[in-house]
């Protein structure tokens, strides 16, 4: 919304003509004149078939358009951002508005630069008198759809007001309630009442049956799920699919013991939004009484399995003192890591040191330029008789990759292609490499970031502990700056300058 102070009255009849046209065309090819659209609010839509956010938008907006059109005080005007005039005219055969002519690129150049669209699928939408009354209209219409007539920004606030009042007194009814879609389905495709899940905990599930992260993740999540059920918990898990098609969904949902949103139902972008989803696979907690537990227990059931239950605060403090390096780097019969020649370490042999994981690939030009300087440190820190490995964790593309880079490296990893990696990348939160997590001989994590205590202190920065960080800091104590003062030179750890 623009500021009072600031607001800017646009001339539609002006911004939308040129010297040579007065009006717009529909898809089957009727012009329309400029000036039939006085009075009326006007959205403006900045799209092109070659976008695939475009593309998954428009039905929406048109769903919004058909729906509120019929007020007669609303159109649309697409502003194609289409390379050639045939891919204009197919996409724009889907939409029930007006446009711009594909011809007059002009006028479609000067309106982007206008309002400023840095990205599409872009919504602006005027007024009746041509202010700016939402800028941005495609997040609106996604989250409130029609409702959010007459798109005011009075009528945007209440929404906001609402919204806030709901995330207050959050129940299981306003996350999975929406207007007359008041229930679940089975894997039989039974409708189960949202009702009956009140008063249970459950887990909501973001997943997609064909990212592979959530095909690896769904089967023990299905285990966890059928012992708690045998245990007589009151646990319930909701599949909330995102993305694929509904021919995977549903047969992957016939194999699975859970209840799940319809394919393509419209909560499930609500809740992909309310969530704040970033990542496949989610499980989100809510609680019995309908508030949020947890933002995403997915790791935990990956590393703990069913004792993470009941996902509560209390549960994850006890589990996090609980942990161990064999929680972490034990999964099933892959209880070992290599070192040369393949040879088999056991887990069990680290137990008792520092482990630093070392997340990395050879195509990866800062991880190549990272490590001599770890390989050095490496060095040092062991010729001191610290107890202390590294775990290389490969993100390379293939196996010869893997080895050439693992060659370089005078420690441990991960096999190539281990399974135990998008686990670990989980749980550490890995965004980019290379990143240095550091574990300590209890098996607690010390750090996540130990990559930049050894390119800022190099050896010096073990044992990576706060208490080491703190002392580094704050410089050389007494005691070592007596000992720095030899032959009356003192050391500040760069240079020894003459006392």
């Amino acid at each position: 919304m623009a500021d009072a102070e600031s607001v800017v009255v646009h001339d539609v009849q002006s911004i939308l003509s040129s010297s040579e046209r007065d009006y717009l065309v529909r898809n089957n090819g009727d012009q329309v004149k400029i000036e039939n659209l006085k009075g009326k609010k006007v959205g403006l839509y900045f799209s092109a078939s070659w976008c695939g956010p475009c593309k998954r938008f428009t039905p929406t907006l048109v769903e919004v358009y058909n729906e509120v059109s019929a007020k007669g005080d609303f159109e649309i005007i697409f502003v194609s951002a289409d390379k050639d005039e045939d891919a204009f005219q197919a996409y724009f055969s889907k939409m029930p508005w007006l446009a711009i002519p594909f011809s007059d690129s002009d006028t479609r150049d000067r309106l982007d630069e206008l309002f400023e669209v840095q990205g599409i699928p872009h919504l602006v939408i005027l007024d009746e008198n041509g202010k700016v009354a939402v800028e941005e209209g495609t997040e609106v219409v996604l989250e409130y759809g029609a409702e959010a007539y007459p798109f005011t920004p009075e009528r945007i606030k209440e929404f906001k007001d609402q919204e806030e009042e709901a995330r207050r007194n959050q129940s299981l009814r306003y996350l999975l309630i929406y207007k007359s879609l008041d229930f679940v389905t089975s894997s039989d495709g039974k409708q189960v009442h949202v009702s009956q899940l009140e008063g249970k905990t459950v887990g909501l599930y973001f997943s997609s049956f064909s990212y592979k992260g959530s095909a690896e993740f769904t089967p023990k999540l299905v285990k966890v799920y059928e012992e708690l059920k045998a245990k007589g918990e009151d646990f319930e898990i909701v599949l909330i699919s995102v993305g694929g098609d509904e021919e995977s969904f549903q047969e992957g949902l016939k194999s699975l013991p859970l209840l799940a949103l319809p394919f393509n139902d419209k909560r499930c972008e609500k809740l992909a939004r309310y969530f704040e989803l970033s990542t496949l696979p989610t499980l989100v907690i809510i609680g019995p009484d309908g508030k949020t537990l947890h933002s995403n227990v997915a790791e935990a059931i990956e590393e703990h399995g069913v004792i993470a239950y009941p996902f509560t605060p209390e549960k994850f403090a006890e589990l996090a003192e609980a942990q161990t390096l064999e929680s972490i780097l034990v999964s099933g019969d892959l209880d070992f890591v290599l070192g040369k020649d393949e040879v088999k370490i056991p887990v069990s042999d680290l137990v008792g040191k520092t482990v630093l994981l070392y997340f990395s690939a050879q195509w990866c030009p800062p991880c190549r330029m990272f490590l001599p300087k770890l390989i050095e440190a490496y060095h040092k820190i062991k010729a001191n008789g610290n107890a202390l490995e590294v775990v290389f964790i490969s993100s390379d593309k293939d196996q010869a990759s893997f080895n050439d880079f693992f060659a370089e490296m005078p420690w441990l990893a991960l096999p190539f292609g281990d399974s135990r990696k998008s686990f670990l990348s989980r749980k550490f939160k890995v965004s980019g490499i290379p990143k240095l997590v550091a574990i300590g001989p209890s098996g607690q994590t010390i750090t996540k970031e130990a990559r930049e205590l050894i390119t800022l202190y190099g050896a010096e920065a073990y044992p990576f502990t706060e208490e080491r960080v703190k002392q580094l800091k704050a410089g050389p104590n007494e005691e070592e700056e007596e000992k720095d003062k030899k032959d009356g030179y003192v050391c500040d750890g760069e240079v020894c300058s003459k006392a």
